[in-house]
């Protein structure tokens, strides 16, 4: 990274948009470097290096808001923004929810080191990048059935990020991500199928090894090898501990600050309700240590604390930036996300989702006959209602037992009604932002043949 000085930067920012006009402002800079590393059949295929600063504004007039972006830090460049923003602005529809934080509810004080969000050791060297990445395509062409690797990565990124308001407020934190992937390829022509395995951390010392990662990515697509498709019918469904944080993701669309206040969410009025089996929580931490989610403060400048989504299967809180809050009568619950050109709006972070007490093969044995999906392809969603449907590929289950892959296949239901009925097994992977188990949904509909 740039030894720019970011906080200098996000000063120059807010006084450039003072001068031009601005009533209100705020500035984020971002400083990162990134590199990535693939090879193919035992050769570097490709190697990119990006790295540079990269500043946002936002604006405000009234209940009027813009927002631009540059990558150029000159001085010239910084008031052609404010003035730009500023002219934005004066034409944008009002919003009268728009504005920034009054500054008694600005975060003062945190402790980044406790988030360990930034690995103090070297970046690793593009060679050291590309000798991971061919370890790992050598451990998935050991593996026996594997053809070819269609693609084994090695990435590093790191970035420093800073956030500054008229109202007051100032911070920045940095970062670091360290990543392998791999897709092993098994057959040919019509018979070639295909799976991969990713793994990412903060540290360098966390990550599995390449081999551990190649390895996976093999025996997940060996395993894969002559799928049929399923009989049509209504089936239990095991979503696999792979893809099942993507059904608590559609609760927490759902629950979003910016769909409640739009009246788009099937979970709209249900404050209070349950939405899960009694017994489960979601609960959100963006204090987890070494976890990609974790944040001092949010998009807004608000402190970040730990919060309950769901408790005891009932909704207790919606996702709210400063906005939507305002919008709803409600307060902020730290939760603002942005981009270097867009305004903020609400999003959750670090979650987890209560953990069963059962394993996964321990729930297949209990669910007898069904699917067990460890893929999804696209998806239908119905933002008022929770209609679900969704293309699947996984393994079909008899007698508790796998008997053979499947794919090309669709599952649907409700999602208020899938949710409600959820069983989580105990395989959750602590060290993702999103922590959820297996989770097997009963009587959803299959089709297939």
């Amino acid at each position: 990274m740039s030894g720019t000085d970011l906080s200098d930067l996000t000063a120059r920012l807010l006084d450039a948009a003072k001068k031009a006009g601005a009533e209100a402002a705020d500035a984020m800079a971002v400083d990162g470097t990134a590199v990535s590393i693939d090879v193919r059949q035992g050769a570097l295929e490709q190697a990119e290096r990006a790295e540079g600063v990269e500043i946002g504004l936002r604006v405000l007039i009234g209940g009027r808001q813009a927002c631009v972006s540059a990558s150029d830090i000159s001085d010239r460049t910084i008031g052609d923004m404010a003035e730009r923003a500023v002219t934005m602005a004066r034409i944008a529809p009002e919003d009268p929810y728009a504005g920034l934080a009054d500054p008694s509810q600005l975060a003062r004080d945190w402790d980044l080191a406790a988030l360990e969000l930034n690995d103090p050791s070297e970046d690793p060297s593009a060679q050291a990048l590309e000798e991971d990445a061919l370890r790992l395509e050598a451990a998935a062409l050991g593996v026996e059935g594997i053809t070819q690797v269609s693609a084994a990565s090695a990435s590093f990124t790191r970035q420093r990020v800073e956030l500054a308001a008229s109202n007051g407020f100032s911070g920045g934190y940095a970062r670091s991500s360290r990543g392998l992937s791999g897709v092993a390829i098994s057959g040919e022509g019509l018979k070639m199928e295909r799976d991969y395995a990713g793994e990412s951390r903060i540290f360098q010392s966390d990550l599995p090894s390449p081999e551990e990662v190649g390895r996976l990515a093999a025996e997940r697509t060996v395993a894969r090898q002559n799928p049929r498709r399923p009989k049509t019918g209504a089936y239990p469904v095991m979503i696999d501990e792979r893809v099942s944080s993507s059904l608590i993701s559609h609760l927490l669309s759902a629950v979003n600050g910016s769909s409640v206040a739009r009246g788009s969410s099937w979970l709209r009025g249900a404050m209070g309700e349950q939405v899960l089996p009694e017994g489960m929580s979601i609960l959100e931490d963006p204090h987890r240590v070494r976890v990609q989610g974790s944040r001092p403060f949010d998009a807004e400048g608000l402190p970040t604390r730990k919060r309950v989504i769901v408790e005891n299967g009932i909704l207790k809180s919606w996702t709210l930036d400063l906005a939507t809050a305002r919008k709803l009568g409600l307060e902020s619950t730290g939760n603002a996300s942005r981009g270097l050109s867009s305004a903020p709006g609400p999003a959750a972070g670090n979650i987890a989702l209560t953990q069963g007490t059962k394993s996964q093969s321990e729930l297949l044995a209990e669910m007898g006959t069904g699917l067990l999906v460890t893929s999804f392809i696209g998806a239908t969603i119905n933002p008022n209602t929770g209609d679900y449907s969704r293309g699947a590929s996984g393994f079909w289950i008899e007698n508790g037992q796998i008997v053979y892959p499947v794919n090309e296949c669709t599952i649907a239901g409700n999602l208020r009604d899938m949710l409600k009925g959820i069983v989580a097994a105990n395989d959750a992977r602590a060290h993702l932002s999103h922590v959820v188990p297996s989770l097997l949904v009963e009587g959803l509909t299959l089709a297939g043949e």
